[in-house]
């Protein structure tokens, strides 16, 4: 897709201009910083320090720059607005590097360190934000062009559909869309519109759609009789990583999820229903993925050792493989220690008569302490789950499911601990077990995942478990 291709070449860049502007630095501190302190001409060397420098310090600015969002939505990006942002990480990733690579450099004053720290930066941003430029200006004229464009659907199917259509197919520059279809939302089309516009079938099914035409944005624009489905749509997309757009006179209706984005030409309305921001988002990504393969490879000797146990224990596999259901409502395979014995019937465990008469002795331990949740690492490593997130329903769960889906929480990566867990577990009624669910949905942010784990940890502590 475009999007995927646009934040690769964003990254390349970042990456390239990040060891130029090294590489200038070092020549620079050769030629003006280290002969002021030594009183002598210093060779221009590049040695092992330099080459590991060029590998490690871009790396080090990408990742910066990815964790503050940088890499997502290129096409969409502001030219001034990505000025000043890059300006602002720029400050704050040299900061970071003056402090842990430069500060203990001998150097003839004090007043060094300023032009150290000021050449740095100057050269970061300059050169970062002119590649940035250049790409964001090309990407820009090949969109105008209709060279690039992106696979765009329509919720609706009024008169409201055709005219929008029609107006933004007959635009003298391009915003890019590339119109593959339409979906109903009352069953009703105007015969007209199917003249121009393929059905592509219900609101219902637009995940599907979303999925197999590989759709990247999608515009929003029913009648005012239909506006009832509007939240419930929203809910819908919201979890495709689709850009939404809505047209102009339905602001009021979603009022705070809206952010204006006014174009030469038709006017539409990005609509951005995510409650976090994206640094935060890829903060958390990458705290799954690094503790989750740290804590794998620091402790795969102590798995070994409780595999081995329950191998002794009992008779059957160490891991347990069970399918759950995951983001979007899609199944994955969830893995557990085992706790039970072989012939346990396939059903949750709050939901049996006596389900201690199925549980192992060494799982009645691995419960009380959790510890038969951590190979559900390889599922955070995976991406399947995060450490924070709605508990991953069972594949038999169809009120949980429904449920999930209808209010949108089923658009979150499932958690190893969550909201829900840490204020009742199982023994909470399905319904309320949603309304927490609801609740971590509309409110989460990475401090309230941090707020969950400590609570988790002092429940795990005192034997309580966090998990059905």
């Amino acid at each position: 897709m475009n999007r995927r291709r646009f934040a690769i070449e964003y990254l390349l860049s970042d990456f390239i201009c990040s060891g130029l502007v090294w590489t200038l630095f070092y020549i620079f501190r050769k030629i003006f910083i280290e002969p002021a302190k030594f009183g002598y001409s210093v060779p221009v060397e590049f040695g092992n320090h330099f080459w590991l420098a060029i590998i490690i310090l871009p790396t080090y600015w990408v990742v910066f720059y990815w964790l503050s969002g940088s890499y997502r939505n290129i096409s969409k990006k502001s030219r001034i607005k990505e000025l000043f942002t890059t300006a602002i990480i720029s400050f704050i990733g040299t900061i970071i590097i003056f402090f842990l690579l430069l500060l203990d450099d001998e150097v003839k004053s004090y007043e060094v360190y300023r032009y150290t720290f000021i050449t740095l930066l100057g050269m970061q941003f300059f050169i970062v934000a002119i590649a940035r430029l250049t790409i964001l200006t090309i990407i820009k004229s090949k969109i105008a062009k209709r060279i690039i464009s992106f696979n765009t659907l329509i919720v609706g199917s009024n008169k409201k559909v055709l005219d929008l259509y029609q107006e933004l197919e007959n635009e003298k520059h391009s915003q890019g869309y590339k119109f593959i279809g339409y979906v109903t939302v009352m069953d009703k089309t105007d015969p007209i519109l199917n003249d121009h516009l393929e059905n592509l079938g219900t609101y219902t099914e637009i995940m599907r759609i979303i999925e197999e035409q590989k759709v990247e944005v999608v515009i929003i624009a029913i009648d005012t009789s239909e506006h009832e489905k509007l939240n419930y749509i929203l809910s819908l997309v919201e979890g495709s990583n689709v850009n939404i757009k809505i047209i102009p006179d339905m602001y009021d209706l979603i009022s705070g999820k809206v952010k204006m984005n006014y174009i030469f030409g038709t006017v539409l309305i990005d609509i951005s229903p995510e409650i976090i921001p994206a640094w935060q988002k890829n903060i958390k990504r990458f705290m799954d993925f690094s503790i989750s393969l740290l804590v794998l490879i620091m402790f795969l000797p102590f798995f070994t050792i409780i595999a081995l146990a329950i191998k002794l224990n009992s008779r059957g596999p160490a891991i347990y493989k069970q399918e759950r259901i995951g983001k979007n409502s899609k199944p994955f395979t969830i893995y557990k220690f085992r706790t039970m014995n072989i012939d346990t019937p396939p059903v949750a465990t709050h939901l049996m008569q006596n389900p201690s008469q199925y549980i192992t002795p060494f799982g009645q331990f691995l419960r009380k302490t959790s510890l038969d949740e951590l190979p559900q690492l390889f599922n955070i490593l995976r991406g399947d789950m995060s450490f924070v997130g709605p508990r991953p329903a069972l594949f038999n769960q169809h009120d949980l499911i429904e449920l999930r889906t209808k209010k949108g929480i089923d658009s979150l990566v499932p958690g190893l601990t969550g909201w829900a867990q840490i204020n009742g577990r199982d023994e909470l009624p399905i319904l309320v077990k949603v309304e927490y669910d609801e609740y971590y949905c509309k409110n989460r942010s990475f401090f309230m995942d941090v707020q969950i784990l400590f609570m988790t940890f002092l429940k795990v502590l005192r034997g309580e478990g966090v998990e059905h």
